[in-house]
Formats: structure tokens, sequence, C-alpha cells
């Protein structure tokens, strides 16, 4: 059980603020389920999908793939804040054993995306492999809840830039070793599917297995109310507007990364030219991973010595805008190479301080789930929005320079607009 401060002794160890610090072990277990459940996100959306659509609707692949994305992502925007509303108020007793609140949401995600992804592995069509596709997201987002509770649930504010830190880095690294899987062990579409559903369980259920999860007694748990549910998914931003500033800035960054990121293949193919735009894209991919391996711990770390935390967001929006801006002038591999490590530094950056600033304007204890997962919103929408806005760029206002332009401009918005969150320094 974590243990709690003297003053906050009257509350239960599930709705108290975490004070003893977490272990590597623990840190090493968060980073595995990480690792599960991001390899199941991206290896899709980068390699999987696109070659998938592109071999169904090879004439229309853009606006096919947008569609199947998008809906995607649709679907990871309502299943995110429910399931972790849901998880705020579970209380779990099976043969008398009772249950914390997160870790049957870890394993339910888990399991249900695997099943998922193997379904999609068998469709011919881009309505099936859009159903499939909203499936997976939609459970893979009920995981991402409850892991992304365990930060502020288990983990001290002191400690909490360098263990999202190491959270983070799978963000990219599960691309990398998808990737790896997808491209030169598991070569068929098929089984690159089969090969991330089983790793997303091996390395997702041992956190749920293995580590703690405080109870929630059945006292303090809410009533339920569709109608309170519904509205609780509206967090003011007079009463909370450090939690909106979070929320609009989190969102326009992660609308740059969707921009930036989402046509990297094509961008190769058409606009770079590369000769094998598969094998250039898992370059940039590890590039891309080292430059975020490089900052993500250290920068999560400076900033939890330091107690500041915009600054670091700033700056690393800085970068991640140049390296956007090198895409937009020199279209051309030696350019993608440098703008690869500056993109993955500076967004490794970005993701461990800005995680720890988010779980320091959350509007109470009782609804962190909820409220982390309408944070998670401003991760899922602009992969919603992004293929959409990517695709109308990309045809009809001047290609990839236009793209990478404005994907610089929105994410320095992002990051600069990060000083407006007044209760943390």
């Amino acid at each position: 059980m974590t243990t709690v401060d003297p003053e906050a002794s009257a509350l239960p160890a599930a709705l108290a603020e975490p004070t003893v610090r977490v272990r590597r072990g623990w840190v090493a277990l968060l980073f595995s389920a990480n690792l599960g459940v991001w390899m199941a996100f991206f290896t899709p959306i980068q390699i999987l999908l696109p070659n998938q659509v592109a071999a169904i609707a090879p004439g229309h692949k853009e606006t096919a793939l947008a569609w199947a994305m998008g809906f995607g992502a649709l679907a990871a925007i309502v299943a995110n804040p429910l399931a972790g509303a849901f998880s705020d108020r579970t209380c779990l007793t099976i043969g008398g054993r009772v249950f914390g609140r997160r870790h049957v949401w870890t394993v339910a995600g888990a399991v249900l995306g695997a099943l998922s992804l193997l379904l999609l592995a068998q469709q011919q069509t881009i309505l099936g492999v859009t159903l499939a596709w909203v499936a997976a997201q939609a459970a893979f987002n009920a995981m991402l809840a409850a892991l992304t509770a365990a930060l502020p649930d288990r983990v001290p504010v002191d400690q909490r830039g360098g263990v999202s830190g190491w959270a983070g880095i799978p963000q990219a690294l599960g691309l990398v070793i998808g990737a790896v899987l997808v491209t030169t062990i598991f070569t068929g579409n098929a089984s690159g599917y089969v090969a991330v559903a089983v790793a997303v369980l091996l390395l997702g259920l041992p956190f749920a297995f293995f580590t703690g999860d405080d109870p929630l007694p059945r006292e303090h748990r809410p009533p339920f109310s569709l109608r309170a549910l519904v509205l609780g998914m509206w967090i003011s931003p007079r009463r909370h507007p450090d939690f909106a500033w979070a929320w609009g800035t989190r969102f326009l960054v992660q609308v740059g990364n969707a921009l930036g990121t989402l046509y990297l293949l094509y961008f190769l193919e058409d606009g770079v030219h590369y000769a094998d735009p598969e094998g250039g894209l898992l370059i940039l991919i590890l590039l891309y991973t080292a430059g975020m391996m490089a900052t993500a711990v250290v920068a999560g770390r400076l900033s939890d010595r330091s107690g500041r935390r915009k600054v670091f967001v700033i700056w690393s929006g800085i970068i991640m805008a140049v390296a956007a801006l090198i895409l937009a002038i020199w279209p051309i591999w030696l350019a993608a190479v440098v703008a690869a490590v500056l993109l993955g530094a500076g967004y490794g950056a970005y993701l461990a301080v800005d995680a720890a600033l988010i779980t320091q304007v959350l509007p109470a204890a009782t609804t962190r789930g909820k409220d982390l997962g309408v944070i998670n919103i401003a991760n899922s929408a602009p992969q919603a929005l992004g293929p959409f806005a990517a695709a109308w760029i990309v045809v009809y206002l001047g290609g990839y320079p236009t793209l990478f332009a404005a994907t610089a401009v929105i994410t320095l918005l992002g990051s600069v607009l990060v000083r407006k969150i007044r209760s943390v320094p």
C-alpha cells in the first residue's frame, strides 16, 4: 500500500497523494507496459495500416488511410476518458479478494486489444479495416487510461519528471521494436499484426500482475449516474484555468506531431523519392528514438531537481519546430536525418516534463483517471484531425513543404502558450 502523509491519513491510499518514491522495478514494469501499448498503437499507424490500405485501395490510399485512422482516433477520444472515469470508481471483489481500481482495465484492454489486432489482420476491405481498428483503439485506450493514472496514483511530485521520462520513451521505442518485428522478422502484414498482438500481452500484463494497486473502499465510491458521468467530462476552464491551458497546449503540440509524422512513409516515397521508403522510415524512427532517449529522462530529472516545468516545455517545442522547418525547406534525405534527431530530442523532453506538469494541475484526486482521460483526448483528437488535415494540405495546399511549415507553427504555438499556466513554475 502507498504510504501517505499524516495530514491525509483520513483518506484511503487510493485517493491520497503518494509520498514514498517508487522503486526501479516498478518503473521497469511500467516502462514495459507502456512499451507494449505504444507498440500496439504506432506500429499499425506507421507501417501495417498504410501497407494494408495501399494494397486494398492503391488509387486513393491517402484518403482511405485518413478515414481508417480518423475513426480509430474518434474511438480513442471516447474510450479513454470513459475508461478513466470507470477506473476511478472500480471496486472489484472476486472470491473474497479485493482488487485495485486500475489493473483490471490494464488487463482487459490488453486482451481485447490483442484480439482486435488478430481480427484486423484478416480484413480485406476499407470498412473492415476501419471497424477492426476502431475496436483496437477503444481497447488500447482503456489500457492506456489505467497506465496513465499510475503516475499520480503512485509517484510523488518530486519524482514525476524522471518517471514520466521513462514512461514516455516507449512512445518511440515501441515503434522501433514494432518496425523491426514487422519489416525484418515477420514480413507479412498479417503476421505483423499477430506479432504485435502477442507482444502487447507479454509486455503489458506483468505490470498488472506484479505491482500494487490500491483498492477504493466502497464508501468512497460516488454513486453512479449516467448524467453525472457525462457532465463530469466537462471541466470548467473558469474553475480550473490551468487544467484548460494544459489541455490546450498539449492538443496543439500533438496536432503538430500528427501533421509531421503520420505521412512520413508517403513523404519518403513521394517527396524525397527515397529508393527504399520502408527502410528509410525505419532509419528515421531509430534516429528519432535515439534523440528521444537522450533527452526524456534527463530533462525530466532536471525538471524535478529545479522544480520548474514550463521552461523545459517551451524549449522542447522550439527544437521540434526547427526540425519541422528543416523538412519544409529541404525535402532531401540528409535533412530528414537531421530533423529526425532534433524532433526526437525535443519530443522526448516535452513528453517527460509536460506529463509531470499535467499531474500537478488535475482538479481532484477522486477523478484522476477521468481527468487524465480528458487530457488524453488532446493526444487522440489530433490523430483524428491530423490525417484529414494532412491529406488536404498535401493534395491542395502546396504539398509536403506546406505540411511541415504548418507543423512548425502549431508546435511552437502550443509550447509557448504553456506560460499561461500559473500554478506550476
